[in-house]
């Protein structure tokens, strides 16, 4: 101890040892020392050497720390020791010294931000990282290192988790790609690491945030993985409680964070947009009315906001997800305070540059978007609509040139696939839309185009020709702007004014580059006349044009000159491309045999190919964003290199064509085009077909399974019917029980000797009632007679006509069952004859015996016979009216079994019908399908035959395969270039 003492605080005992020795003999000690003491001071005084002494340090000791780190995990000052120490001889950033005693509390830091000092001796500093990163290498040697690393990470106390943080993080910054691929593949590795998000300790917190920074560089799998660990949600979390924009250096970690999670990573910019994060980015951007004395980390933090929002509609981005992202960014109002920010007083410069950029990457491609961008008019009086306004700043050369830029940036994509808005700035420069009090757009793109800047007239040509891009119909109306150049001179035409300033060359004085102007204007003139033969036309009628480009393509000039040259033999290529023979004195043989006698076949594709192999026109295809230096290399566009790109191929063929090959081509082509136009015409017809041979098995489908219906249904009422039999059966047995019952009593016949008057006044009274009900009775019985032989004659209809059918033998039954039915009727009307026959009797008796004297006996069984025969006359009329009811029923339903069986014939017949002429169209069909591929195949050998004779003429024919793999080759190295 007494040992320890003296080294750390410095008391001289005899001659002192060297740096190496003392270190030596401190590693012993942790390495040797039983007491946990002990191994604690030794290892706090190597800490206190490992900044002065770190090659000593770190070559003796770094074994026995990370023993230290294994074995004596119940200590943690022990433990943050040894990681302070691992730290200081790992991490190449010089830090100010912290004092440090061992009853003293360690400071906590603000902000977990290390601010690196330049060392003055670079070779020093160069043998720092080689040092750090050898010692990084030697640490990771075994994964298992980096693993206990993580798992100390889990420890709570702040004098182990802190110094952890840091010390991942040096690891990460020295050997990045080998430590992401440990973490990866530890358990729960970036979970842990995501849990120092959740600290409530504000220094870890912030210092987990500079090591998720260095975790999630270029790893795709470790960005998703923390994507997925809700880093965004916390990220914003952290960003809204340190107060968004006008937050400290802790929103700055955050949103550098953000950016390494969303860059270039797909499945994060989807689930970033899923979850509805773009809405909170939102209140970020909110300014007031006075924006002046914004401080450094509010602009710092402002221009990484506004970077993140670029990331998610980047260009490089798929088309997809770009649209998705931009839908959103107007639907929750982002767009509009983005506007707000471009068009507020007293933004920084970079700010607005920075602002400029983020809108037209949200407005690009988006028909939503650009249209809301054309509504909106800057805080002036009058109002102005925001294009003019910025389109001032752009043609001002006062403005800063990275502002100029934005804005050019800023109308090529407001112009971006917006045929509309490439209408509407068209539209201002017409003579019947200007307005003399009001700027247009128009008239700054005139003005600049015209202009002693050179810039300017690059700017305005290059803003002009985007108001072009693909647009046959606003490269027409061009042609019909008018200039007046001077008083007393005649007006001339935009297209005529841009060829004499391009003409007139370095006479003209203008500030900045020579060649500038010239390519700017070269550039609109190819977009311009490029597939419109009008504008060809027109730029061909001037007689000085064609000579001027063939002086220029000719001369020997220097190197800035010669893309010059290549822009002007581009231009006359297209002349010829696009040349519909409308002018006798430029058509396009005789523009090709003026460039063979002029300037040379090959000198005129040398000066073209030069285009494409100048170091600027490389750059400017990469991204659609015109990024340069400096004003003097901005000369190519992006959309322009497309232009070239497609037109440099087919110019150079065109070139070297002879007349002769050019008429036998064409008549080819021709004759290919109309064996095409029949083909097509062929292949139309029999995918016509093909879609009524569809439709009609499709309507047999559909029919077939109407026609199952109809069957069952079918079944079904047959079923019915013969559930009603078998419950006629069951009523016409107990008809029949019911009939033999009270034919036993009709033998019995009493006489009635005499009967007492009132008696008898009683019995006429019942006789009359008894009469009624007969006739009543007897009209009853005829209508049913009438309404069976009306049944009888229908079912005999309905036999013929359904004869040989399902339903015919049903029908006779029905009909042997109903005459059944009537025979039973007129039994029961005997019967009641036979009652009326008793009645009268009983009648005549009762007035015979009106002057006799009637036993009483035989009164009394007079009476007892009279009301036996009134209940059986009652039973039997209400039997025959429930016959008659059950006999209405059956009719009703036989009624409705003819009706649907009649209906389910005319159905079966009208579906055979449509089934034989559905099978007659579709062999039809077949065999105008066969004669068509037999004429398919006569054209294609006609078309084999014709590009036989052309490669018999020394012709060079490709095939369609080889077109296709030509297409593909030109895909893929679009693609590769994209890449770069």
């Amino acid at each position: 101890m007494n040992f320890l003492r003296g080294v750390i605080a410095g008391q001289a005992a005899g001659p002192q040892p060297s740096g190496a020795e003392t270190i030596q003999k401190l590693c012993d000690r942790v390495a040797s020392s039983t007491l946990l003491e002990d191994r604690r001071d030794a290892v706090r005084a190597l800490k206190s050497l490992s900044k002065k002494y770190r090659m000593e340090v770190g070559t003796q000791a770094m074994d026995h720390l990370i023993n230290i780190l294994q074995t004596d995990r119940s200590d943690s000052e022990i433990l943050g020791y040894a990681l302070d120490t691992l730290y200081n001889i790992i991490c190449n950033d010089e830090e100010e010294e912290q004092d440090e005693s061992e009853d003293a509390v360690t400071p906590l830091p603000v902000s977990g931000k290390h601010k690196n000092v330049s060392a003055p001796d670079e070779n020093a500093q160069k043998q720092a990282d080689d040092l750090g990163a050898q010692f990084t290498d030697t640490f990771i040697q075994e994964p298992e290192h980096v693993t206990l690393l993580l798992s100390l990470l889990e420890e709570f106390d702040f004098h182990v988790r802190w110094p952890g943080v840091k010390l991942l993080t040096a690891l990460l910054k020295n050997q990045c790609t080998q430590v992401q691929g440990v973490i990866l593949v530890s358990p729960m590795g970036v979970s842990r690491l995501m849990d120092l998000l959740a600290d409530s300790r504000e220094v870890i917190r912030n210092d987990g945030l500079l090591l998720l920074q260095q975790l999630t560089k270029s790893n795709a799998a470790i960005q998703k993985i923390v994507a997925f660990e809700s880093a965004f949600e916390r990220l914003l979390d952290i960003i809204t409680e340190e107060g968004s924009s006008d937050g400290g250096i802790v929103v700055e970690d955050c949103l550098l964070l953000l950016l390494n999670l969303l860059k270039n990573n797909s499945s994060n910019q989807n689930f970033f947009k899923e979850g509805s994060y773009i809405q909170r980015m939102k209140p970020w951007f909110e300014v007031g009315d006075d924006n002046s004395g914004w401080s450094a980390q509010k602009v710092t933090n402002l221009h990484l906001m506004l970077q993140l929002v670029r990331v998610m509609v980047s260009p490089v981005n798929s088309p997809g997800a770009t649209a998705s992202c931009q839908k959103s960014m107007y639907q929750c109002g982002l767009l509009q305070q983005l506007c707000t920010i471009l068009m507020a007083t007293g933004v920084p410069a970079d700010i607005l540059t920075e602002t400029i950029n983020t809108v037209s990457e949200v407005i690009r491609g988006s028909q939503v978007n650009q249209d809301y961008f054309a509504s909106v008019n800057a805080p002036s009086n009058p109002p102005r609509p925001a294009i003019v306004v910025l389109l001032m700043s752009m043609v001002n050369e006062r403005q800063p040139f990275v502002l100029r830029c934005a804005v050019l940036y800023c109308f090529q994509c407001f112009l971006y696939k917006n045929q509309k808005g490439q209408g509407e700035i068209v539209a201002t420069l017409l003579p019947s839309t200007i307005d003399a009090n009001s700027i247009s757009a128009g008239q700054l793109l005139c003005g600049g185009l015209f202009s002693a800047d050179s810039l300017s007239n690059w700017c305005a040509a290059v803003a002009l020709a985007h108001a072009l891009q693909d647009n046959l119909t606003q490269k027409e109306q061009l042609l019909r702007v008018q200039l007046a150049t001077s008083l007393g001179k005649p007006p001339v035409s935009l297209l005529q004014q841009c060829t004499n300033i391009l003409s007139q060359g370095d006479k003209i004085v203008r500030r900045g580059s020579k060649v500038q102007t010239r390519v700017g204007l070269l550039m609109l003139l190819c977009t311009w006349i490029s597939n419109c033969p009008i504008a060809v036309t027109h730029f061909l009628h001037n007689q000085e044009n064609v000579p001027f480009l063939t002086a220029q393509i000719s001369e020997n000039l220097g190197e800035d000159e010669r893309l010059v040259q290549g822009l002007c033999a581009l231009l006359l290529g297209i002349c010829i491309y696009y040349n519909d023979n409308s002018l006798e004195n430029y058509t396009k043989d005789k523009l090709k045999q003026l460039i063979e006698k002029r300037i040379g076949k090959e000198n005129f594709v040398e000066k073209l190919c030069f285009i494409t192999k100048h170091e600027l026109y490389s750059r400017a295809a990469q991204k659609p964003q015109p990024v340069f230096p400096s004003p003097e290399q901005m000369l190519f566009d992006h959309e322009f290199t497309k232009l070239v790109k497609e037109l440099e191929g087919v110019i150079t063929k065109a070139v070297h064509k002879s007349s002769e090959e050019e008429k036998k081509e064409e008549e080819v082509k021709k004759t290919i085009e109309q064996h095409d136009n029949i083909v097509t015409q062929y292949k139309e017809l029999i995918r016509e077909q093909d879609a009524q041979i569809k439709e009609l098995k499709e309507q047999v489908d559909s029919m077939s399974s109407q026609n199952e219906q109809m069957q069952s249904t079918v079944t079904q009422q047959l079923s019915t019917i013969q559930q009603h039999k078998d419950q006629y059966n069951i009523l016409k047995l107990k008809l029949g029980k019911e009939n033999q019952s009270p034919s036993n009593g009709q033998g019995d016949g009493s006489q009635v000797n005499g009967l007492q008057t009132e008696e008898l006044t009683q019995l006429r009274e019942e006789v009359e009632e008894l009469r009624k009900q007969q006739t009543l009775l007897q009209t009853q019985l005829g209508d049913k007679d009438a309404l069976i032989n009306s049944l009888k004659s229908e079912a005999a209809q309905a036999a013929q006509t359904a004869e040989g059918s399902a339903g015919g033998s049903e029908n006779t039954e029905l009909l042997k069952e109903l005459e059944a039915l009537r025979s039973q009727v007129q039994s029961k009307s005997s019967e009641i004859n036979q009652l009326k026959t008793e009645r009268q009797e009983l009648v005549r008796r009762a007035e015979a015996g009106s002057s006799d004297t009637v036993p009483s006996s035989d009164s009394s069984i007079d009476t007892a016979k009279m009301a036996e025969l009134e209940s059986r006359l009652a039973a039997q009329t209400t039997e025959t009216e429930r016959l008659k009811g059950e006999t209405k029923g059956l009719s009703e339903s036989r009624a409705d079994l003819e009706q649907q069986l009649a209906s389910a014939t005319s159905t079966v017949a009208i579906l055979q019908t449509e089934k034989a002429k559905l099978q007659t169209d579709v062999q039809e069909s077949k065999k105008e399908q066969d004669d068509l591929l037999m004429l398919l195949a006569d054209q294609d050998q006609k078309i084999h035959s014709l590009k036989q004779r052309l490669k018999g003429l020394g012709e060079t024919v490709e095939d369609e395969d080889d077109l296709d793999a030509r297409d593909q080759t030109d895909e893929e190295e679009e693609e590769d270039e994209e890449e770069d």
